[in-house]
């Protein structure tokens, strides 16, 4: 991604290769990044707050309730205010906490009140980082959508060689500013259910959360994609870069949608739309009574087909949740509807809906893909990835 204009927060923790940082803020600016610095207090012993006040052209917080951070709120502030968290060096113990969900100083603390993507730049002991605790960590947070940059291999402090150098600024940099394999893609993502009124006060839905379409468009926007999120009633705050458009029935989704598809490159239908919807909902509440009410439904506009028939159209993706016969039917979808792949999972009794993890089997014309039970946002990565890889072999 472009680091230009990009807010870059940098986390610095205690380890030797802290005395790199300065020199990791500076580039990091001399790539357009606004670069704003937290120290831990072990990495207070190796480097200063005065080095990276002066680098970075920020006041550099001290604590969790600094006072001189807008109502000594500090870790909300930041929070709110990154692009990107980047922790170099990232040593074991930083690991270990943010593994666990710890939060005990400022960097732990806003880390966890942030959605900004997070990237790790290790630095410790070779021994440290084979241990298995530390490989744990790494992939635990791997799991939950974490980069990792390095470790890179040479020479380390005590005068051993193997694995555990922080990687050299410039190689930080420029595996930032790589361009990610959706870069100058246009995405669009539908999430969440939609809601169809029957009065006033009541509507027909369904128990999707919009977890596994808001972490796809994060991953998109991680991937360098330009992403627009059509998205049903949810609970969950727009990802980091991604442009959402609010919407409650199945018809609004279907004009916000079909607003949108002729320009984007890929579609991925993520969204739980209501296959059916009251005919005429009533415009006051219905008063409740002993008598048996009786509601005519009918069907909804079918969004996913309506994009696939297209001219022109985007590489198309749609998902399929199965209570039965899961592939089988997820395979008839692709077909039916003309769709380049489509992800299947499986729903109900504690799956698919309403949950954190998800495992789904990707299918197009002449492939499949297992990808297997994993948090949303790692499950989410793996997918876009495979979208990515597919979309680029239809477009050579």
């Amino acid at each position: 991604m472009s680091l230009d204009g990009k807010h870059v927060l940098v986390g610095v923790t205690g380890g030797i290769a802290a005395y790199k940082s300065p020199h990791l803020v500076r580039r990091l600016r001399d790539a357009g990044a606004d670069v704003r610095v937290v120290l831990t207090a072990s990495a207070e012993r190796f480097v200063t707050a005065l080095t990276f006040q002066t680098v970075s052209a920020h006041p550099v917080p001290t604590g969790l309730w600094d006072p001189a951070a807008e109502t000594g709120m500090a870790h909300i502030e930041l929070a709110r205010w990154a692009d990107l968290i980047l922790i170099a060096p990232a040593t074991a113990e930083a690991m270990a906490k943010l593994a666990i969900g710890a939060a005990d100083d400022l960097l732990s603390t806003l880390c966890l009140a942030s959605e900004a993507p997070l990237v790790l730049a290790p630095a410790m002991n070779r021994i440290m980082w084979a241990h298995p605790a530390t490989q744990a960590n790494r992939a635990t947070l791997e799991s939950r959508g974490v980069r990792f940059l390095g470790p890179g291999i040479g020479t380390l402090a005590e005068a051993e060689s193997g694995p555990g150098r922080m990687l050299e600024p410039l190689e930080i940099v420029a595996a930032l500013a790589e361009p990610g394999p959706l870069a100058g893609v246009s995405v669009l993502v539908t999430a969440g259910p939609t809601r169809e009124p029957v009065d006033a006060v009541r509507y027909v839905s369904n128990r999707s959360s919009g977890r596994m379409g808001y972490a796809v468009a994060a991953a998109a926007a991680r991937a360098g994609a330009a992403v627009t999120l059509v998205s049903g009633p949810v609970a969950l705050a727009a990802p980091a870069g991604v442009e959402r458009v609010d919407v409650e029935t199945a018809a609004e989704m279907h004009v916000a949608t079909m607003a949108k598809a002729a320009d984007a490159d890929i579609f991925i239908a993520t969204a739980a739309v209501a296959d059916y919807a009251p005919a005429d909902p009533a415009a006051s509440k219905i008063k409740k009574s002993d008598a048996a009410l009786d509601i005519k439904l009918e069907p909804t506009v079918d969004i996913l087909a309506a994009v696939a028939a297209l001219a022109d159209g985007p590489f198309t993706v749609g998902f399929a949740a199965e209570t039965d016969d899961v592939e089988a039917n997820a395979r008839a979808k692709l077909e039916k509807k003309g769709l380049d792949m489509i992800a299947a999972n499986r729903v109900g009794a504690g799956q698919g809906f309403e949950t954190d993890d998800n495992a789904l089997t990707v299918l197009w014309s002449d492939g499949r893909k297992d990808l297997a039970r994993a948090p949303k946002p790692a499950l989410a990565m793996q997918l876009v990835d495979l979208i990515a890889r597919r979309y680029a072999n239809r477009n050579r």
